[in-house]
């Protein structure tokens, strides 16, 4: 059936590599970091979002990052490689963002950091649009959330200035 000679395309182990490893490097930050709630808690926030939230929402997007990256990275073009590259970058600057707010506290420099994010994804997106319509909607969650996430970084630094 279609389904068997579909499931017969797949790398598996490109797939799997692309949907754990932005979680894998997430759990070794966060492991490094250690247990930040204490700070987090002391912050005033605009709103105060629930911190199991945040696990949540971070393993679906990073799950759907994947998934999108590994269909780019299928493609096996010049174009896609770029692509797939910028995609890698894009994530170090987000792996290194709560080393920033929760590691060092440096709560200005996590807003600058996440607007460079924000500016990198939004790069990729484009780029995986020209590539294929899946990898580029696929990652709308992930700009939003990112959106919201300076919205909250930027009110904690005003909040707590």
């Amino acid at each position: 059936s279609n389904i068997m000679e579909f499931l017969k395309k797949i790398d598996w182990k490109s797939l799997l590599f692309n949907l754990f490893m932005p979680i894998a490097l997430s759990f070794i930050v966060t492991m490094l970091i250690g247990d930040y709630s204490d700070f987090y808690n002391s912050l005033n926030k605009p709103i105060n979002v629930p911190g199991s939230l945040f696990g949540i929402v971070w393993s679906v997007l990073y799950l759907l990052m994947g998934l999108s990256s590994y269909i780019v990275f299928e493609k096996n073009t010049t174009e896609s490689k770029n692509a797939y590259y910028l995609y890698w970058i894009s994530l170090f600057v987000n792996i290194l963002w709560p080393v920033f707010f929760f590691g060092f506290k440096l709560i200005l420099f996590s807003s600058i950091w996440l607007l460079l994010l924000i500016v990198l994804v939004i790069f990729v997106m484009k780029k995986y649009k020209r590539i294929n319509n899946l990898s580029f909607y696929l990652l709308i969650p992930y700009l939003v959330w990112n959106l919201f996430a300076l919205y909250l970084n930027v009110s904690i630094y005003i909040l707590n200035s």
